[in-house]
């Protein structure tokens, strides 16, 4: 007896989620970024330092998280990002990285980590990917990083470059001045983020560049840019996460232009400790529910 089978249509193909607040049974690769690049996606980038904070923004459905250098200013006391070590860069991004299970995380390298050589950025490097468990690094520097990035990558090693004004060398800049200001600083722009695409980096951080010329570098790399204080038209946006929460302190109260408050947690948190420490002083904590017999 001839049997008659029935072809069956194409199962239809999955619909593909976005980075931010998709639902997702792995981590976020830069292979996803490269595809949200292709279909003109634009995507939230965090900072985090510890796995508490990172969990609540993991939740938050923020796609990628950076581990950054920035924890020298807003966690440890320091004045710059100059005084963080790799051992403090390593134990922290361990830490965001035992909170989270979807966001790639990525690992700064601090100041003196990477810049004697490309065999040194290799190193370092590897031991945020080993020691903490990172998806990739980044690293400050175009042109003149574009060997320490070519290396990494070369080595399996995922890189996000960071041009425009990079804060470890903020004694050289002499302040946080606008990048990209006349013809020869864009003409250098340009070139240094050309520089670091074409050594492979997955992506580029742009900060403090004016608007206009975060645009044209927007246009002119096939790898996302990632802008802090450089204009609306970059692919993604990243803010240091105690400026987006309205934790910082700061100076004289001059808030930078670029930051945005979402909420006022240091206000917030002011208010509990002093709301307990009246509770404690007055008698009315630990009341009898709180209490064990």
């Amino acid at each position: 007896m001839t049997q008659h089978t029935t072809a069956q249509a194409p199962a239809a193909r999955p619909e593909v989620p976005g980075l931010y607040g998709g639902k997702r049974s792995r981590r976020i690769t830069v292979r996803d970024i490269a595809a949200a690049k292709r279909r003109g996606e634009r995507w939230p980038m965090l900072t985090a330092y510890d796995a508490m904070t990172a969990s609540v923004f993991d939740e938050a459905g923020i796609p990628v998280m950076l581990v950054g250098d920035s924890m020298g200013n807003t966690h440890l006391g320091y004045d710059s990002t100059v005084p963080v070590t790799l051992d403090q860069m390593v134990m922290l991004s361990a830490a965001v990285v035992r909170g989270t299970r979807r966001a790639l995380i990525i690992g700064d390298l601090p100041f003196g980590s990477y810049q004697e050589s490309a065999t040194q950025a290799l190193r370092s490097a590897t031991r945020l990917v080993k020691e903490a468990g990172v998806g990739a690094v980044k690293l400050e520097g175009g042109e003149r990083s574009a060997d320490q990035v070519s290396l990494l990558v070369e080595a399996g090693i995922p890189v996000m470059a960071h041009v425009g004004l990079t804060p470890q060398s903020v004694h050289a800049f002499g302040g946080h001045p606008v990048q990209g200001r006349g013809e020869e600083a864009a003409q250098q722009l340009l070139r240094d983020a050309k520089a670091v695409q074409d050594a492979g980096a997955f992506a580029v951080v742009l900060e403090l560049v004016t608007a206009e010329l975060a645009a044209e570098v927007t246009r002119s790399l096939h790898i996302p840019t990632v802008g802090i204080g450089s204009g609306p038209d970059c692919d993604a946006q990243v803010l240091v996460w105690t400026d987006m929460a309205g934790m910082t302190d700061w100076p004289g109260g001059r808030m930078p232009r670029f930051v945005k408050q979402y909420a006022r947690l240091r206000e917030t948190l002011g208010d509990a400790a002093r709301a307990f420490a009246e509770d404690v002083v007055g008698g009315a904590y630990p009341a009898e529910e709180h209490s064990f017999h």
